[in-house]
């Protein structure tokens, strides 16, 4: 046993995790060079290396939720990345110029991939599994969720930043006799989204959030929020306010961190969310000082762990289909890594899910919660 596998082997200890152990949670490693590459890459390198098939494991949510909950990724802090973490502190990663570029790099990879994946709506954001057991539910009681929230009513106009595919505001339009602007920075997404909702009500938009200027009764942003960046959320939040009527309500529905970052880890960051950033429940709370007055928070992300884990189900159920799309092994791997290590994420509690809800004024006799 070398010096690079007996400190794995050390790091390991401190949780239930065991090399070419029995437990769907151990891993097998399959090339010795794993070893070293993760010392010397950290995150990024673990991530490659199960890509490059140098390790497996049966269980890797579970695998990742040990893991963090031993808080092992910050025991080994190469310093090859500290370069991107000084770069997100110089650059604005999500500048009007470099806005489009998780459009292109995620959301375009193809829309057949996601059709099979999500659910029936197309909703790519955690579904609302309260009462709910299967992923259609789910994302209908999300999307239902939202709507509540803000009290939409017939007639009302509402802007959806972040739009995606369009299933809120396909949704929205149809239960509840809305209007809706949705916004979004992916090519494809605009492409079949407006393939997919005909209805008059619904107008899907390629645009960056910066550029609208319009009046609406109620806005909302589902799962966008994370690629806005630190250097632009003082800005996201004043074309809010500037978009907002002075009695309307305006939702926030966001992943959040325990702790301030200035990127996403560096593996999602090169492969999933170029420039993304999971704010903290602070730096939110300044972005909106002076502009919002906070009516509700309501954290519930738990609810993310079945959403991954029944995502990866359908990919896996459609494995031969996705194959067949020109989606090679390695894309699968990628992929495959990317849910399930989010999914175990989210069940360490590392990351959090939260939906605000903003007035401009405060609300005269206060909001009632809605669950």
């Amino acid at each position: 046993m070398n010096k690079a596998e007996k400190t794995v082997r050390d790091l390991l200890a401190l949780t239930d995790i065991e090399i070419n152990g029995n437990s769907p949670c151990d891993m097998q490693i399959h090339d010795p060079d794993f070893y070293q590459r993760v010392l010397s890459s950290g995150p990024i390198g673990l991530g490659e290396a199960y890509m490059d098939g140098l390790w497996d494991c049966e269980a890797l949510d579970d695998f990742a939720y040990q893991v963090l909950r031993a808080d092992l990724e910050h025991r080994i802090t190469p310093l090859k990345l500290l370069l991107p973490m000084i770069r997100a502190k110089i650059v604005n990663l999500q500048s009007p110029r470099r806005a489009f570029h998780i459009g292109e790099h995620h959301y375009d990879i193809g829309n057949d991939l996601f059709k099979l994946m999500l659910d029936r709506r197309m909703t790519y954001t955690w579904g609302y599994w309260k009462e709910a057991d299967n992923l259609n539910d789910a994302q209908e009681a999300k999307l239902d969720l939202v709507c509540r929230k803000v009290g939409l009513q017939p007639g009302m106009r509402v802007l959806d930043i972040g739009c995606g595919w369009g299933s809120f505001a396909g949704f929205a339009a149809e239960r509840y006799g809305v209007e809706v602007v949705g916004v979004t920075i992916s090519r494809e997404q605009i492409k079949l989204g407006q393939e997919l909702h005909q209805d008059p009500a619904v107008e899907l938009r390629f645009q960056d959030y910066r550029d609208v200027n319009e009046k609406f009764d109620r806005v909302i942003s589902i799962g966008m929020f994370e690629a806005v960046g630190p250097k632009n959320f003082r800005t996201f939040m004043k074309v809010v306010e500037r978009c907002l009527n002075d009695d309307g309500l305006f939702l926030l529905h966001t992943i959040g961190a325990n702790s301030p970052a200035t990127a996403v880890d560096p593996w999602t960051d090169k492969y999933i969310f170029p420039g993304g950033v999971l704010p903290v429940f602070q730096q939110i709370a300044i972005a909106v000082e002076g502009l919002f007055v906070m009516e509700d928070l309501h954290n519930f992300g738990t609810h993310y762990d079945p959403t991954l884990m029944a995502w990866m189900a359908s990919v896996d159920n459609h494995r031969d289909e996705i194959r067949a799309l020109g989606y090679d092994e390695r894309f699968y791997r990628m992929w495959r890594y990317f849910l399930l290590m989010s999914a175990g994420s989210h069940r360490a509690r590392r990351n959090q899910l939260w939906q605000i809800v903003y007035s401009k004024r405060g609300l005269d006799g206060g909001y009632d919660s809605i669950r």
